[in-house]
C-alpha cells in the first residue's frame, strides 16, 4: 500500500476514533489483576458505568464484543423452546433473531422495511395475542446500527404495560449508549447491551449487560446453559471489585479515563447535545446534495449515524473505494440487504464539528469524481447549521452568565 499523508477520517459507525488519552491508559505495562490497585479501578469503573446506563442496578463487563453480550443476555434469562418477540429493524436485529435460533429460542420474527424503528402498536398487539404468556422477552434493537433508524423504547415499554405483559425487555444499546440519550432504570428496561468501540470510546474488546432484578429472578429458572457468560459469578467477584476470570486489564484503564471524559468533563447531557447537532449537520448536508436518508421517520434518525440511499444505477462499494483510496475516509458498507445501496457516515464517539466537516468534504468531492448525480452545496449546508447551532449555544451562555 502506498505512504497517505495525513490523519486517516474512520467515519464509519463503529468501531470508532479512540482518543490519545484513552490510547495512552491502554498502552502500560500489565498489572496484577489480584492486586488492591486494580480492585480499586474496577470498582471505580463499575461505578461510573452505572451514570452511562442510568441504572442503580449492576453492569457486567466480558471480556467480548457486542455479540457477546447478546449471548449473555439470552442464556442468563431465558430455557430452551421459549418465545422471544423481535422486530427486523435491520442487519443487526436479524443477526440477534439467527442467535436465538441457534440456542433453541423460538423467535416470533415481525418483519419490517429496514426504514423503521420498531413499531409499539405492533409489540401490544402481538403481546395482547400472547394470552398464556408464552412470550419471555420482548428484543429490540435501540440505535440499529445498518439502517441509522432509532427505536422509540420508552414507547415500547408503555407498550408492554398497556398489554400487561410479564416479558422481560432486553435492548441493544451497542451504537447507542453514550451517543444518544439512553434510560435503563426509568425506561424499564430489563437487560441493556452494549459494546466498547463505539460511544464509550475504547477499541473492540469490552461488552456489557446492565441488569434489573427482574432479570436477575430470572435467572433462578433459566435453563440454557451458560459458563463463560454467567451473570452471578461475575456480581458476585465485581462486589469487591474483581473478576471470576481474567478481565481485560489494560481496556478497563482506558475506560476509566473515557469515563472521566463523558461524565466529569463533558457531561452526557452535553455530550448527547454535540451527537444531536452532528447528525443534524450531517442531514443537511444529505438533503443539500439531493441524495435520499434512508431513515423514513424524522422522529427516528440516529444521532450516531446517516445511512444514505445511492442515487439508482451507481453503487456504494464502487464509491466508498474511490472514497478511501482518494482522501483516506472510511465510510460504512452497506449491509446485506442494503448492500451497495447505500453508505452510512459515522459521526459518533470522539468527534467534533471540523472532524464532520472533513468527512462531509471527502463525500461531497468524491460524489462529483464518481460522477454521482447530486446537488454541489452539502458541505456549505452544514457549515451554516453549525455556525447557526453554536452562535445560539453561546448565547444561551451568555445569557447564563449575565453576558451580552
Amino acid at each position: 500500500m502506498k505512504h497517505q499523508s495525513g490523519r486517516h477520517f474512520l467515519q464509519i459507525p463503529g468501531p470508532t476514533n479512540v482518543p490519545d488519552r484513552v490510547l495512552r491508559a491502554i498502552d502500560r505495562a500489565t498489572v496484577d489483576h489480584r492486586g488492591p490497585g486494580f480492585q480499586e479501578m474496577s470498582k471505580e469503573v463499575l461505578a461510573g458505568l452505572k451514570h452511562v446506563f442510568k441504572t442503580k442496578s449492576p453492569v457486567v463487563i466480558f471480556p467480548a464484543s457486542g455479540t457477546g453480550a447478546w449471548e449473555a443476555a439470552l442464556v442468563n434469562t431465558l430455557s430452551p423452546g421459549d418465545k422471544v418477540l423481535m422486530f427486523e429493524t435491520g442487519h443487526f436485529a436479524t443477526l440477534w433473531l439467527n442467535m436465538a435460533k441457534r440456542l433453541g429460542l423460538d423467535p416470533v420474527f415481525v418483519p419490517g422495511d429496514w426504514r423503521h424503528g420498531v413499531d409499539p402498536a405492533q409489540v401490544e398487539a402481538k403481546l395482547a395475542e400472547d394470552n398464556g404468556d408464552a412470550i419471555k422477552a420482548v428484543m429490540v434493537v435501540h440505535n440499529e446500527t445498518s439502517t441509522g433508524v432509532v427505536t422509540r423504547v420508552p414507547e415500547v415499554r408503555k407498550s408492554m404495560d398497556r398489554a400487561r405483559h410479564p416479558a422481560l425487555l432486553m435492548v441493544d444499546t451497542i451504537s447507542s449508549l453514550a451517543s444518544i440519550d439512553y434510560r435503563h432504570d426509568e425506561w424499564g428496561v430489563d437487560v441493556t447491551v452494549a459494546g466498547s468501540q463505539k460511544g464509550l470510546m475504547l477499541p473492540p474488546g469490552l461488552s456489557f449487560n446492565a441488569v434489573s432484578d427482574k432479570a436477575l429472578a430470572a435467572v433462578k429458572k433459566a435453563r440454557l446453559p451458560r459458563s463463560y457468560w454467567n451473570w452471578e459469578e461475575m456480581i458476585a467477584a465485581n462486589k469487591d471489585g474483581w473478576f471470576p476470570y481474567t478481565p481485560a486489564t489494560n481496556l478497563l484503564y482506558g475506560l476509566r479515563v473515557a469515563l472521566k471524559m463523558l461524565l466529569e468533563e463533558e457531561g452526557l447531557d452535553n455530550v448527547f447535545k454535540r451527537h444531536d447537532r452532528l447528525a443534524e449537520a450531517a442531514r443537511c448536508a444529505v438533503r443539500a446534495w439531493g441524495l435520499e436518508i434512508l431513515c423514513a421517520n424524522p422522529a427516528e434518525y440516529s444521532s450516531s449515524l446517516t445511512a444514505v440511499l445511492m442515487p439508482q444505477g451507481h453503487g456504494e462499494i464502487a464509491f466508498r473505494e474511490l472514497v478511501l483510496e482518494r482522501f483516506n475516509l472510511s465510510l460504512g458498507s452497506g449491509l446485506t440487504k442494503l448492500r451497495d445501496k447505500v453508505f452510512r457516515i459515522g459521526h459518533l464517539g470522539d468527534f467534533n464539528d471540523l472532524m464532520l466537516l472533513g468527512t462531509l468534504a471527502g463525500i461531497e468531492m468524491g460524489l462529483a469524481l464518481a460522477a454521482v448525480p447530486h446537488r454541489k452545496g452539502g458541505v456549505a449546508a452544514a457549515m451554516e447549521y453549525l455556525a447557526s447551532a453554536n452562535s445560539a449555544a453561546n448565547k444561551k451562555a451568555g445569557a447564563r452568565l449575565g453576558v451580552a
